[in-house]
């Protein structure tokens, strides 16, 4: 499974990126503003420390000005991935996108139907909200093994990127239904290496260590 950051905080990316699990960001409108920051100027940044596909979001609703926010955006760096959202402008948006090599990641998804569409319009990656779709009383880990099984039975190229995570448990559902990327702050991307017992069996050997007297340097 491959790794996206969802943040648009620079620092925050350069910490994952050192770690070596940093695949690819996500960006939306909202964490945008959170940063404080000049929109294009912080994609660009960000483009800068990940070698991986970086989602900057069109804002139009209507098709023909999303290709010219798209126009704008795929001019930043090779690395951006234009965000649609899932509607019919919006797959359209996709398939124009797509159709000359530009890779595009359709948001907003809570169905499989949803889902199935975005493929069939060539999208590189779907984003289905399991977070969201919890919060509204539905099972977001049905949503991606319903998604999973129809793009397994047709072989489309669309990858599933778990989106809206709020925990390591949906990591690891996503991971066990072969979802192909997971997007999440990284705070919780760092978080899934924690365990109690890492942390216990750490400070044995070092009490153990330090009972020898010995030193390594």
């Amino acid at each position: 499974m491959k790794f996206f950051a969802d943040t648009a905080e620079i620092v925050a990316i350069k910490e994952l990126a050192a770690t070596g699990l940093l695949d690819g960001v996500t960006t939306n409108p909202s964490l945008i503003a959170k940063s404080g920051r000049d929109f294009m100027e912080v994609t660009k940044e960000i483009c800068g420390l990940t070698d991986g596909p970086v989602s900057a979001e069109v804002v139009a609703l209507d098709h023909p000005t999303m290709m010219k926010e798209a126009e704008k955006l795929r001019a930043i760096a090779d690395n951006v991935c234009i965000k649609v959202p899932l509607t019919i402008d919006g797959l359209k948006t996709c398939k124009a996108l797509t159709g000359d090599g530009t890779m595009v990641n359709v948001t907003l998804c809570f169905s499989a139907n949803q889902a199935l569409l975005a493929a069939k319009a060539g999208a590189t990656f779907v984003s289905p909200f399991v977070g969201r779709h919890d919060d509204n009383g539905f099972d977001g880990m049905d949503l991606i093994a319903d998604i999973r099984r129809i793009y397994d039975n047709y072989a489309f190229s669309t990858e599933i990127l778990v989106a809206s995570v709020r925990h390591a448990t949906h990591i690891l559902e996503s991971a066990k239904i072969g979802a192909d990327v997971a997007t999440a702050p990284p705070k919780v991307i760092m978080g899934l290496a924690n365990h109690v017992l890492t942390d216990k069996g750490i400070e044995g050997f070092l009490k153990d260590w330090e009972a020898t007297g010995q030193s390594i340097l």
